[in-house]
């Protein structure tokens, strides 16, 4: 049987667009957060400065980051903060923002030590949010990173978190579809 030059060209595009799409998944930026992802985390409270205070908060194996900074924030009643991070995850999903689609693009990153772990949280829809940036290194050296969508630790995570008394507040933007700080909005 012979097969075409033809044949083999449309066999791998056919391949590479359905690898494509599988690999373009979405979610929104306003998307609620999964609570009770991370029951192994602690947190330990560091100092108290007049009213803002600087906790410890240690993430172990298998504990998803973003649910359980949201929990801290509830749990201990956080109007703004701010916080880094070091550790490692199994696997972490990075956003990409399309503005076309008001959408994050989904980057899968398997196993990976954190580089870059930087973030705030504020008030939207009167409960706190969590808005975290990171970068991450694979085994290859190569560094992945974007918005936070989702974070499973391996072995630790530490994260140094500051909150403060002043309340900030998240407007959602309805050209990005997205919600932003307004330093001027009060409740």
């Amino acid at each position: 049987m012979k097969i075409s030059t033809f044949s083999i060209c449309l066999s791998v595009l056919l391949c590479t667009c359905i690898f494509q799409v599988k690999a373009q998944q979405y979610v929104s930026p306003t998307k609620p957060v999964e609570l009770g992802r991370a029951p192994k985390m602690k947190v330990k409270l560091l100092s108290t400065n007049g009213q803002a205070k600087t906790y410890m908060v240690i993430f172990s194996k298998g504990d998803e980051v973003v649910s359980g900074l949201t929990e801290f924030a509830q749990k201990y009643n956080v109007k703004s903060a701010h916080y880094t991070a070091i550790g490692d995850a199994i696997s972490a999903k990075a956003g990409w923002y399309d503005y076309k689609r008001k959408e994050f693009k989904i980057i899968p990153i398997d196993t990976a030590e954190i580089t870059s772990f930087i973030g705030d949280i504020a008030i939207f829809n009167g409960k706190p949010v969590a808005h975290t940036h990171f970068s991450a290194a694979t085994s290859d050296g190569i560094v992945h990173g974007g918005h936070l969508l989702e974070l499973i630790i391996g072995p630790t995570m530490e994260l140094v978190i500051t909150t403060e008394p002043t309340a900030l507040y998240k407007k959602l933007d309805p050209e990005f579809g997205a919600a932003f700080i307004n330093p001027d909005q009060e409740k």
